[in-house]
């Protein structure tokens, strides 16, 4: 008798679970996705202010000296080493 009361309360407790979530998890999911929302929409805000201080007026004119080149040669990347094969 006790192990049919034990199923039962298992019973009982899965669908008191699964009928709570049902009620509850759109409200939890609609309040994850609004502070989602906020917390991109905050971050895209940052965003968009630095640019709009950063941008410059129309006709200024802007001399960017990079003096790194790419695919240099002269960059020293490590020794060769030649390996031979012994038997």
């Amino acid at each position: 008798m006790a192990f049919f009361k034990t199923i039962l309360i298992i019973l009982l407790i899965y669908y008191l679970l699964k009928i709570v979530v049902r009620l509850f998890a759109p409200k939890i999911l609609n309040y994850a996705a609004k502070k989602t929302e906020a917390h991109f929409r905050g971050a895209f805000n940052d965003f968009s202010e630095t640019n709009s201080k950063s941008e410059e007026k129309v006709g200024d004119v802007i001399i960017d000296k990079n003096t790194t080149k790419k695919g240099s040669s002269s960059k020293k990347v490590g020794e060769y080493i030649d390996f031979e094969e012994v038997e």
